[in-house]
């Protein structure tokens, strides 16, 4: 059969052929879409138009402000300073500065000034913790971070290896910490850096057979690894506190069951609660069974809510002279572990309400020397850094800080493996885009500029190190009458004076970070300086 008049058909039938295709599919085939069987052909540009509503109204709609959980300023800057490009701005800002709850922080008429010979003359970034973790309860190897912004519990799993291995080779030029996460401690971690071992319910890579906690495998694992300076027990995080996790068999890896010790061919639960130990009098055992065990300092993760259980365990601190080296508060604004949004949207308190209870009870019955107090939770810029330490805070954790400075585009794909920058999927193609020695150096750079920033306002408010900022240092917009209040006034406490000489006593400091054993081997080898 002679099929040569087809040619002379105008080209533009056959997308009119397969619109009526789709038109009939739509109207007699179609039973789950209305819009579909009422709208046909025009009702899937709805659907299209969904789909790419974030992107429209994160790079077109949305003003420098708008955005949640960070708005393009706040990403802007960060990008800027990973890349050590001008981070300033010009023609003034463009914030509210009467909006209720605006922070301002209270510079002092004459600056510190740094003196010949100063370390921060020749290290403008440096800034080492003020309070050795571990000191008080007399640790035998207790910590220094030897930088107060740090990686927050970010694990190898819910992050890719190249990720994780980007943020690791920063940390070792950065100078800061790198906190597991609790998917346990991966060759991706151990680049260098000092590490903090996290771990949670699952008990990854310090689990027996069973699922159970396994103290000779903690002992092994930390002996092994002398770049664990510290260990860290989940009790919650802010973006779904109480709820555990399931990670299902299809996204388990050869790799990922060996690292955290489990079966590659079966979903592993993290239950909700711990299995070993109960209630708070046995966290504080636990901890102290685990410090003595690894002789490292040992502190918990917790979001806040209740505060029945808080006065409990500082109760048990008086009576006992025991307790956690640390405590991280979580706030609910976190957001790295994907959560139901019931969760992430109303369950525990933000930052800045559950800290303050927290250093409350802890001030009130004089226990806040003995514990190093570590925030979390969208701080991961000057200003709010430093607004938590005139609140008490000691350290500050960052993880989608850390996250958009190596190239993170805030897509919030993160729980559907199809991160488009490789950093929070296992997809091999998608991660095959992460230079890691590209990405490290952008969160060094990250770290630095911020550190760097921290201390110019420190100094403007005439100290030298954050932990000299008090609560009388950071008014808060009242967006009425009473104008500005500061932060002691509106949340009705005085932070603690943090012991402190200068900082030149924490730089020769013996405990400071970085010196673990092998750490010059280890940068020697990654290419990167300590």
């Amino acid at each position: 059969m002679d099929f040569s008049f087809l040619s002379s058909i105008a080209w533009w039938v056959y997308p009119l052929v397969i619109l009526l295709i789709i038109a009939v599919k739509d109207v007699f085939f179609n039973r789950r879409h209305t819009i579909l069987h009422n709208f046909p052909v025009i009702g899937h540009f709805r659907y299209m138009l969904e789909k790419i509503g974030p992107e429209l109204r994160q790079y077109i709609v949305a003003n420098n402000r708008e955005e949640l959980p960070f708005n393009r300023s706040q990403r802007s800057w960060i990008y800027a300073s990973s890349k050590k490009q001008n981070n300033y701005k010009g023609f003034g800002t463009d914030m509210d500065l009467y909006a209720p709850g605006y922070i301002f922080i209270n510079p002092a008429m004459l600056p510190f000034t740094l003196t010949k010979g100063h370390p921060n003359k020749e290290t403008p970034h440096l800034i080492p913790s003020a309070k050795l973790i571990g000191g008080f309860n007399k640790r035998k190897r207790p910590y220094r971070p030897k930088s107060i912004i740090n990686i927050s519990a970010m694990s190898f799993g819910s992050l890719s290896a190249r990720a994780v291995e980007s943020m690791n080779l920063g940390a070792l030029e950065a100078e800061c910490y790198h906190n597991t996460g609790e998917g346990s401690l991966s060759p991706y971690h151990s680049n260098g850096a000092d590490v903090v071992f996290h771990f949670g319910t699952g008990y990854f890579g310090v689990r027996d057979d069973e699922g159970n906690f396994s103290m000779e495998k903690m002992v092994e694992l930390t002996q092994k690894n002398r770049m664990i300076r510290a260990v860290e027990i989940k009790l919650s995080q802010g973006a779904k506190p109480g709820k555990g996790g399931v990670l299902p068999a299809s996204k388990i890896t050869k790799e990922i069951a060996e690292i955290r010790g489990i079966p590659k061919n079966e979903d592993v639960l993290s239950p909700p609660s711990h299995s070993a130990f109960q209630g708070v009098e046995g966290l504080l055992e636990f901890i102290e069974d685990i410090a003595v065990h690894t002789g490292l300092p040992v502190g918990f993760k917790s979001a806040v809510g209740k505060l029945d259980l808080w006065e409990t365990l500082t109760d048990i601190m008086l009576t006992t002279g025991k307790g956690p080296d640390f405590i991280t508060i979580d706030g609910g604004e976190g957001g790295t572990g994907a959560a139901p949004p019931s969760f992430s949207d109303h369950v525990s308190l933000p930052f800045v309400y559950g800290f303050t209870e927290v250093y409350k009870i802890f001030e009130k019955k004089g226990l806040t020397e003995r514990v190093v107090f570590i925030g979390s939770g969208r701080l991961g810029f000057p200003a709010d850094t430093l607004m938590a330490f005139a609140m008490g805070c000691d350290l500050i954790n960052v993880a989608r800080e850390a996250m958009l400075s190596i190239g993170c585009i805030q897509a919030q794909v993160c729980q559907n493996n199809s991160c488009p920058t490789g950093i929070a999927t296992q997809n091999k193609w998608l991660q095959a885009g992460i230079d890691t020695k590209i990405k490290a150096k952008r969160f060094a750079n990250y770290i630095k500029n911020t550190k760097k920033e921290i201390l110019e306002i420190t100094h403007a408010c005439g100290y030298e190190h954050p932990c000299q900022m008090t609560m009388s240092d950071v008014d808060v917009s009242m967006g009425d009458n009473n104008y500005t209040k500061t932060l002691g006034a509106v949340y009705g406490y005085s932070k603690t004076k943090v012991a402190y000489k200068d900082m030149e006593h924490l730089k020769n400091c013996p405990h400071l970070g970085g010196q673990h054993q092998n750490a010059s081997d280890m940068a020697e080898k990654a290419g990167m300086a300590l």
